[in-house]
């Protein structure tokens, strides 16, 4: 099993020693998942972190009509749970689901806290990662009630650089609230407007 992304993306924030490394290796626990499959149902508790070596994910959650809401999409080098399911052990009220064949490392909760305690720098780069996930959920929040649609489709492009190309219309349309047939039009509308000089 090959954990160096993994290490490699620890290290963007913090060095790790050779006993670090070594003991990480121990935790981890990696899987090739085909597209379309879940790695977490609604109804059931989110047990792991899941980190993406290769590949690209879905959050969503299904309304009382069956219409899909897309909450967050995740590619190489980012992280995807349902939080609140993890750490509490209640069941979630989401799916996650690969959009794209994909290789992940997982982490369940046991052995997250077992590497807090024994490698205290994975504590505060969870922390950040946790609080730059927030910042970003906050203003997806302040979009959703102040912005257009185009706005926030501009912000996504932003956010999303580069999945936006991998992702299918219907799937961007749902995270931004929209029909695809209106993220059509705003495409059209964003590519006649002149570019600014």
């Amino acid at each position: 099993m090959d954990i160096l992304p993994l290490i490699s993306h620890f290290e963007s924030y913090i060095a790790l020693t050779e006993d670090e490394k070594h003991l990480l290796q121990g935790k981890i626990g990696q899987r090739s998942i085909r597209r379309r499959q879940f790695i977490l149902q609604e109804g059931f508790p989110c047990q792991h972190y899941t980190f993406v070596v290769k590949g690209c994910f879905r959050m969503f959650a299904v309304d009382s009509k069956g219409t899909e809401h897309n909450i967050q999409f995740t590619a190489e080098n980012g992280w995807i749970a349902d939080i609140g399911s993890f750490h509490s052990g209640k069941t979630s009220g989401f799916f996650i689901e690969a959009l794209e064949p994909s290789l992940i490392l997982q982490i369940e909760k046991q052995d997250l806290y077992y590497l807090y305690t024994n490698i205290p720098k994975l504590d505060r780069i969870f922390k950040v990662i946790v609080e730059n996930n927030y910042v970003a959920l906050q203003n997806r929040v302040l979009q959703t009630i102040s912005s257009t649609a185009q706005e926030r489709y501009l912000a996504f492009l932003d956010e999303y650089s580069q999945l936006a190309l991998r992702l299918p219309n219907n799937q961007i349309a749902s995270y931004l609230g929209i029909t695809p047939e209106f993220l059509s039009k705003i495409r059209k509308d964003i590519a006649s407007q002149p570019s600014p000089h």
